[in-house]
């Protein structure tokens, strides 16, 4: 097995969506997708089968709905738990330079020229103002639930303060 498939960041992804229920490829790439997490079916396919041959997941019977494809969900093993926690553990505690799309984009910037560099920067703040008013006024909501322990909410604050 090649070891760069276990070193997709999908595959932690994939490990924490599958701690939640067992699911088939493409349950499990709606859930990713609604996470902001890109995987494409195929990749997806891939990383299953790298985890299965790890033993971090395995796959379950065949199940059919209706008249659509039969479908194998995957579920998480204890050795697959414990990968889960060991990779959050090392990103948690060890922080990494990372390469956001944007930064990719400003070092190309040039390219648009002056004036429309400028709109599209100006734009850019005009929409990242409306982002973060909309995520502060869900996450004080949030915050002014009793019932919401603030460990459930530093996902949140991370993604305003980015």
């Amino acid at each position: 097995m090649p070891r760069d498939a276990l070193a997709n960041p999908v595959v932690l992804a994939t490990l924490g969506a599958l701690l939640e229920r067992p699911m088939h490829a493409y349950q499990l790439a709606g859930v990713l997708a609604g996470r902001g997490v890109p995987a494409n079916r195929g990749s997806l396919y891939d990383t299953l089968d790298a985890t299965t041959r790890a033993g971090w997941t395995e796959p379950r019977p065949p199940e059919r709905t209706g008249a659509r494809p039969q479908r194998t969900p995957y579920a998480l093993t204890e050795a697959g738990r414990a990968e889960l926690a060991r990779r959050l553990d090392a990103q948690v505690r060890t922080p990494h330079q990372e390469f956001p799309e944007f930064l990719g984009a400003v070092s190309h910037l040039g390219v648009l020229g002056p004036e429309r560099a400028a709109e599209a920067m100006a734009e850019r703040a005009v929409r990242l103002t409306a982002l973060i008013a909309g995520g502060q006024q869900r996450l004080n909501e949030a915050l002014a639930s009793a019932s919401v322990p603030r460990l459930f909410v530093i996902e949140a604050e991370y993604a305003l303060a980015m």
